[in-house]
């Protein structure tokens, strides 16, 4: 039986994650909602965080966890979360910051300054404001696990939302960062990049897709790799998952160097 194999009887037994308190923003729907499932069914206590109440309760209730409002692009919501779950599980040991949206506009005669920084409120914010408040329940409990959703626009050119893409690379270049950086406090900070997948995010794109025959992820498929990221010993790794490819962390080529200087 290979490590692989005994991660997935892990999770499907609720013992991969027993005893741990999770926190999922952006809970309520699409791939937040796939991984707070796959949390409580790996024995995690999850709670769920969004914007949307009843929906957001639904996913509670099917995960047997708690929900809790947060609007992510606000600093102090941030914290008041971490000290809810605090509150009503004693700790905290995971935080997934996947709540985000669409951008809506781009940078020429569209550009839309509320719809810019709803955008970078809830997907470069959010990760931040969330990181930030949840560090010290994370160093309480002497570590933990932060993954952040990015996006393959986090991986790769988007010239039809370029703001889309750079608050997305932003996540990945804090992953990228942070891993090393909060690793002497032994908390793991990953980023997941998944292509067009199930959520509200593709509702706009579906027709597209369809006609350009592209299939569209299944939000269990990035889960599944979420809790491959918590469980694994990686840090500062940004996983891209694809439709057709085993989900794998993304190699980097390092930058180049300085030039040697010509001989004389």
């Amino acid at each position: 039986m290979t490590a692989a194999d005994v991660l997935r009887e892990a999770q499907t037994d609720g013992t991969a994650l027993a005893g741990k308190v999770a926190l999922v923003t952006g809970g309520a729907s699409g791939l937040g909602r796939a991984m707070a499932l796959a949390l409580a069914h790996a024995g995690a206590r999850v709670v769920v965080a969004d914007l949307d109440a009843r929906a957001g309760r639904e996913v509670a209730d099917l995960a047997g966890g708690t929900f809790r409002a947060c609007d992510v692009s606000d600093l102090d919501a941030n914290r008041a979360l971490v000290d809810f779950a605090q509150e009503v599980y004693g700790g905290v040991d995971i935080a997934l910051l996947n709540a985000g949206v669409t951008t809506g506009c781009g940078v020429g005669d569209d550009f839309d300054p509320a719809r810019y920084r709803r955008a970078m409120g809830a997907n470069l914010d959010g990760v931040v404001y969330g990181t930030h408040a949840v560090l010290p329940a994370l160093r309480a409990r002497g570590g933990g696990a932060i993954v952040a959703t990015s996006s393959l626009a986090g991986l790769a050119a988007v010239p039809l939302d370029p703001l889309y893409a750079a608050n997305k690379h932003a996540v990945v270049g804090l992953a990228r960062s942070l891993g090393p950086a909060l690793a002497p406090d032994n908390v793991r900070f990953n980023a997941v990049c998944p292509g067009f997948a199930e959520s509200r995010i593709i509702d706009p794109l579906r027709d597209m897709l369809s006609e350009q025959g592209m299939p569209v992820i299944p939000a269990e498929l990035v889960a599944d790799t979420v809790l491959r990221i918590i469980t694994g010993g990686g840090t500062g790794e940004c996983w891209f998952v694809q439709a057709g490819r085993e989900p794998e962390p993304f190699r980097f080529r390092n930058v180049p160097g300085p030039a040697k200087p010509a001989a004389v």
